[in-house]
């Protein structure tokens, strides 16, 4: 399957991109949209379903290929179904990739998607996918939710690979407490990024960043663990989050999953894969607050050891302080490559890896294979960079033993993974 930036299928520009141009849907592809073609040119198609007859028009000429939007469904596919929200469509509010498809068709869809990117990339075509869903249905899940101001004030939601604001009354796929607030009828300074936070404990939490490119001072609205914080910066803003039975202090802008059930599924997902052994050393790499770290601990018992670390200063200080009940887990506070590049690291059972959308990268991936470790949990909401990450340990000695899919966000055409690596027996 190609991709957007992928122009083996197309070396040259669309002569005739012209709007509604007819096209028959292909297979969906990483990205938020379905594979077509005409006159031989790749066309990727968003708001369409695969093997559908729609009509288009072009959002964008790439080089060797064309965006689009199905702007007409001429023959629709059983799968499609009317999206909820009105502001989801062609030319409106680029959140949603998939509001036209039924919730276990947006499944199959993604994971579709793991299954193409581990046959193409990874060499990994035996391996059975199926994204599981997460309790509390497709709506009113996402617990952070970042709006921006117009030109007149008014709060809305990005469009699809533009800057441009589409005004929302609310977001359907938001956290109902965040819908509640009713921030969308309040008028902001233009420019004005304003994001809604719904922690698992205590009142949700609003924060305001500076108009773009101003000078106004970045300022806080709202209500902080139930007492009116009016006028902090959104940096000293903290909230709590609770998963694995424990409590966590973050950063009201800093990571956490935006699901409520994901961090307790990647984490039990990453427990039982990996299936930790009293006394055994672990590592907890892009450990943020130390989700993955807490989840291991427990099985690895009092002689057990779990070293976290985390790049962002205030990441490592939530974790130091969400953690410090736990005598077997230390914190480290350093970029995960410059980390790995001591020679004092050195051997460990178990490593979990938790990186950004950007992968891991080749030379990480050796320095972890490096130290030999009996098996490797990576956590990844991009099958992509997975994929290329996968077949890399592949070159040094690790086997993709399963993969694990959840429907962290439902509408979307993201998908969080959890991949079981381990030592190929008598692999250099």
């Amino acid at each position: 399957m190609t991709g957007p930036n992928d122009t083996a299928a197309a070396t040259r520009p669309h002569p005739d991109a012209a709007d509604g141009t007819v096209v028959t849907v292909g297979a969906v592809a990483h990205g938020g949209h379905c594979v077509a073609r005409d006159d031989g040119h790749v066309v990727f198609v968003r708001h369409a379903l695969p093997g559908e007859v729609v009509r288009i028009k072009v959002t964008e000429v790439g080089r060797g290929f064309l965006r689009a939007d199905a702007v007409e469904i001429l023959e629709p596919s059983p799968e499609r179904v009317g999206p909820p929200c009105p502001y989801a469509g062609p030319g409106a509010c680029g959140g949603c990739d998939f509001q036209h498809v039924s919730p276990a068709g947006q499944r199959r869809l993604k994971a579709d998607v793991v299954v193409e990117q581990l046959t193409r990339v990874a060499g990994r075509p035996d391996l059975p996918v199926t994204v599981l869903p997460l309790p509390g249905g497709a709506l009113g899940w996402r617990t952070r939710v970042q709006y921006a101001a117009d030109a007149d004030g008014v709060l809305g939601l990005r469009r699809h690979r533009s800057h441009d604001v589409v005004p929302v009354d609310r977001c359907l796929i938001a956290h109902p407490d965040i819908q509640g607030l009713d921030l969308t009828t309040e008028r902001w300074p233009e420019g004005a990024i304003v994001e809604a936070v719904r922690p698992a404990v205590g009142d949700p939490v609003v924060l305001r960043w500076p108009v773009r490119g101003g000078t106004e001072r970045s300022v806080r609205v709202g209500r902080w663990h139930g007492r009116p914080n009016q006028g902090r910066h959104p940096s000293a803003a903290m909230v709590t989050e609770r998963a694995v039975d424990r409590e966590f202090t973050i950063g009201a802008d800093g990571f956490w999953q935006v699901h409520p059930a994901a961090a307790d599924a990647l984490a039990a997902a990453v427990v039982d894969l990996l299936g930790p052994r009293p006394g055994e050393r672990a590592w907890d790499l892009y450990g943020g607050a130390g989700l993955f770290a807490a989840a291991l601990s427990g099985p690895l018992g009092p002689s057990g050891r779990v070293t976290v670390v985390e790049s962002d200063p205030r990441g490592a200080a939530s974790a130091r302080r969400s953690l410090a009940d736990l005598p077997g887990v230390r914190v480290v506070r350093a970029d995960v490559a410059v980390a790995l590049a001591n020679p004092r690291w050195r051997s460990v059972d178990l490593v979990v890896v938790d990186p950004p959308r950007s992968g891991l990268g080749a030379e990480v991936v050796r320095q972890i294979a490096a130290r030999s470790p009996r098996a490797v949990g990576y956590v990844s909401c991009d099958p992509a960079t997975f994929a290329r990450d996968v077949q890399t340990f592949a070159t040094v000695g690790y086997r993709l033993e399963t993969v694990r899919a959840f429907d962290a966000f439902p509408m979307t055409q993201h998908v969080e993974l959890v991949g079981l690596l381990v030592a190929v027996s008598g692999a250099p």
